[in-house]
This record gives C-alpha cells, sequence and structure tokens, in this order.
C-alpha cells in the first residue's frame, strides 16, 4: 500500500494560512488522553463561542502564557486581581464571563476527573 506524502484534507483549511494549515493536519480529529490538553481545548473552545476558531488559534500561544500553560490546579487559584489583569492583556479575548468561567472551570476540573475515574471503576 503506497505511503500517503501529503494529509487529505476536508473542505477547510484553504490552504493560505499556515497555522490552520498545521493545526488541521497534526491536531484535528487526533484522539486526545492528556488531561492538560483536554482542558486546553474545553478553555480554548469557550473562548471561540461566538468568534471562528482561527481567531482562536492565532491567539493560543497568548492564551497559553496567560493561562499558565493551562494548568488548571493554577488557574482555579486565581484572585479576582489576576482576572481583572486577564481582561486587560490585548493577545486573548477579553470576555469577563469566559475568563470567569475558565477559573470556575478550573476549580472543577479535578473533581471531574475523580468523578470520571469512579464512574468507570464502580461499573
Amino acid at each position: 500500500m503506497p505511503q500517503l506524502t501529503t494529509p487529505t484534507r476536508t473542505c477547510w483549511p484553504s490552504g493560505d494560512d499556515p497555522l490552520m494549515d498545521a493545526y488541521h493536519d497534526t491536531e484535528w480529529g487526533v484522539p486526545v488522553h492528556d488531561d492538560r490538553k483536554h482542558f486546553e481545548f474545553l478553555v480554548l473552545d469557550a473562548f471561540q463561542a461566538g468568534l471562528s476558531w482561527r481567531t482562536i488559534l492565532h491567539r493560543r500561544e497568548n492564551f497559553r502564557r496567560a493561562f499558565d500553560g493551562f494548568d488548571p490546579v493554577r488557574i482555579a487559584r486565581y484572585s479576582p486581581a489576576r482576572v481583572r489583569k486577564l481582561l486587560l492583556d490585548p493577545g486573548i479575548i477579553r470576555n469577563r464571563l469566559k475568563v470567569e468561567g475558565t477559573v470556575k472551570n478550573a476549580d472543577r476540573t479535578p473533581s471531574l476527573g475523580e468523578a470520571l475515574v469512579h464512574a468507570t471503576t464502580t461499573s
């Protein structure tokens, strides 16, 4: 069977954005088994609401910097002052509800993981 040298693409991306192309070819549709990566996508998906994935993808490194590498334990401890600082960061989407939601989701992430482990071991 011959090896494909160029990934088969769906109708997106259009080929005019190397970052979107790389995301499509190496991340989109690939199963994720890392809790921090899951949390990253939860955060980015929440910030995408009402926006394009392209907008979020081009700001992902800014989000990674602003949200401590998407470490839910650290984010869960963010103070109101830290939230205010994030709302001044032009590198991310500065939506108060989305920023506060990220902190609340981070606070619940460890218990969610424990609940999933409990559910799979007791069923």
